[in-house]
């Protein structure tokens, strides 16, 4: 009896051309409803990648990385020890990643910090939720508490960040800031706040209060979840411990 040899499937052009149109047409029909994750990294890949499937691709990197947020913040060098990621792909999920950060501190410019909060949160849990190492965020808000601008102060290591008073007045000087909002990530995605933590946010309540710059929050991003400084008392405690100092750290 002759040996049965079973071959493995494989796309031709024609087959992957009309998969990856499905694909298209499925996300222009209802956008990303129903998509697996690795789709979305699947249909992304084929606007660099004229005629070739990229499904394995995609599964590949999904795999390598856990999660669809994980390889958007990949590194170009990470993402091309992928087989069938190339660098324009690399370039491709990048520039997503940037462009959706931009996407949402755009909105926040000119919003009243306070009474967007959920704007707010969108924005610092997007942008910081997958860093990898801990960064801290500085927003700047007029005297009408609308937001004038962002900034990254600093970028640090798996447990901590450098965060120096004096460099946040500065910046706040700059940018004409009447008042401030912090945010930083814990990788661990545990937010407790440590004692290093508390004892940054004090400092720079009372460096606020020394220049007339008010303090309005400071928030601790982890994994679906966040502290906020402000709901839990800290952030008016300091600023009554300041007054009750007279005015002086």
């Amino acid at each position: 009896m002759p040996e049965v040899v079973c071959m493995k499937e494989t796309r031709t052009p024609h087959k992957a051309q009309g998969h990856r149109q499905r694909l298209r047409e499925r996300f222009i029909s209802s956008g990303l409803d129903g998509f697996h994750d690795y789709e979305v990294i699947e249909l992304l890949l084929t606007l660099a990648t004229p005629r070739k499937d990229c499904k394995d691709a995609a599964k590949a990197v999904l795999a390598a990385f856990k999660t669809l947020p994980a390889v958007l913040e990949a590194s170009s060098h990470e993402l091309c020890e992928i087989k069938g990621i190339g660098p324009k792909n690399a370039l491709g999920l990048r520039l997503v990643k940037a462009v959706a950060e931009r996407y949402f501190k755009k909105k926040l410019i000119h919003k009243d910090a306070l009474n967007n909060s959920k704007q707010l949160f969108d924005y610092l849990y997007h942008s910081l939720r997958d860093k990898t190492r801990e960064h801290f965020e500085i927003i700047f808000l007029d005297a009408k508490n609308r937001v004038i601008g962002t900034e990254t102060h600093s970028r640090g290591s798996l447990t901590g960040s450098s965060v120096y008073p004096r460099e946040v007045v500065h910046a706040a000087l700059r940018n004409a800031a009447a008042a401030l909002i912090f945010a930083h990530n814990h990788p661990s995605g545990d937010v407790n706040p440590s004692p290093e933590d508390v004892a940054i946010t004090r400092q720079l309540v009372f460096a606020g209060k020394v220049m007339g710059i008010a303090v309005h929050e400071h928030i601790i991003i982890g994994e679906n979840c966040y502290f906020s400084f402000a709901d839990q008392g800290y952030i008016a405690r300091m600023g009554r411990e300041f007054d009750a100092l007279g005015g002086t750290p």
